[in-house]
């Protein structure tokens, strides 16, 4: 029998650096991922250029990092995977770059991924892999869809957000309680020792499966202006129980709709906000990803790279990456 066909994944969208080594039967051989969440904890959110420029210092040694996990060489991998976008520019080309100078030097195809289809992949991995067809809501801080999963790495998007992301909902929200960064973290944490029904935060109704989430952000902003700054200090366990609990209903409430309309019994759970332990308590007949795999990784886009058509060497020196989602 002989040696697996191995997929070296690198991610590099927003401000974590990130490599991986898959195998073909979507086996992770290692998951290595620098988080910059410190780096930009003073600016309470992240800086596109501090991130550029750190991981144009990380990559290297992540994916050195990686290979040494997985117990394997560059000479072994098969081919490389890496984020095209969506994602901030400059990130995303430091990974960009560093992939096709991999894939280059050893004559290897490369695999462009989309960023998002990548954490529904998420779900491929492992002993026991979801199978489409499924209804998927991806929740994270750049992102929130609710896609129809029929074949795998293909989704239909069915609803996205008008406004703020989830998980920039919830960073706006720690910042407005004067918590720290990363926001969705810091507010799932502080709301454990609160009451969530404190406070009747609204949840937005739009037409069709789409979200809304800056009217709740208002909210909450009107809320602690009306307690003053001393009581909404005392009282920010509840005031962030209550907003991380309308920003729960209105994830799970679409996720259900959307079920309805579309007859998709199986239910799935994307993206950085999918680590939110309210959401999970709130949906407990539904496929998460692994909480490891839940924020920006590699093991993802080399998941999602087994369902693309390989670039072979060298056509790909001239790929670039793209900000936004079609």
């Amino acid at each position: 029998m002989g040696s697996p066909t191995l997929v070296l994944g690198i991610e590099t969208s927003c401000d974590e650096t990130a490599a991986a080594v898959v195998t073909e039967q979507g086996a992770v051989l290692s998951s290595v991922v620098s988080s910059q969440a410190a780096l930009h904890a003073t600016y309470g959110g992240v800086v596109p250029e501090i991130a550029s420029r750190r991981h144009l210092e990380l990559v290297a040694p992540v994916v050195r990092r990686a290979l040494e996990e997985a117990e394997t060489t560059l000479d072994q991998v098969d081919r490389v995977a890496v984020t095209q976008g969506p994602g901030l520019v400059g990130a995303l080309l430091v990974g960009l770059s560093a992939a096709k100078g991999i894939a280059w030097a050893g004559r290897l195809p490369l695999v462009p991924v989309d960023h998002l289809e990548g954490h529904v992949a998420s779900l491929y991995l492992g002993p026991e892999p979801l199978e489409p067809p499924f209804l998927c809501l991806l929740a994270s801080g750049g992102h929130t869809l609710l896609l129809a999963v029929r074949e795998r790495g293909r989704s239909e998007r069915l609803g996205t957000t008008l406004d703020d992301a989830a998980g920039e909902a919830f960073d706006k929200g720690a910042r407005l309680l004067g918590l720290g960064y990363p926001g969705g973290a810091e507010i799932d944490r502080v709301a454990e020792e609160g009451d969530r029904a404190a406070f009747p935060f609204p949840v937005a109704r739009v037409p069709g499966l789409d979200f809304s989430f800056s009217g709740l952000k208002t909210a909450l902003l009107y809320a602690v202006r009306e307690l003053g700054e001393d009581e909404a200090r005392r009282r920010h366990s509840d005031l962030a129980a209550s907003y991380q609990h309308a920003l729960v209903r209105a994830l799970t409430s679409r996720l259900r709709e959307g079920a309805a309309q579309t007859g998709l019994e199986r239910l799935a759970v994307v993206g950085g906000v999918s680590a939110n332990s309210s959401l999970r308590a709130a949906l407990p007949d539904v496929h998460f990803a692994p909480l490891d795999l839940c924020t920006d990784n590699a093991a993802m886009i080399a998941s999602a790279a087994r369902y693309v058509q390989p670039l072979p060497y060298p056509s790909y020196l001239g790929l670039d990456a793209y900000a936004s989602a079609a």
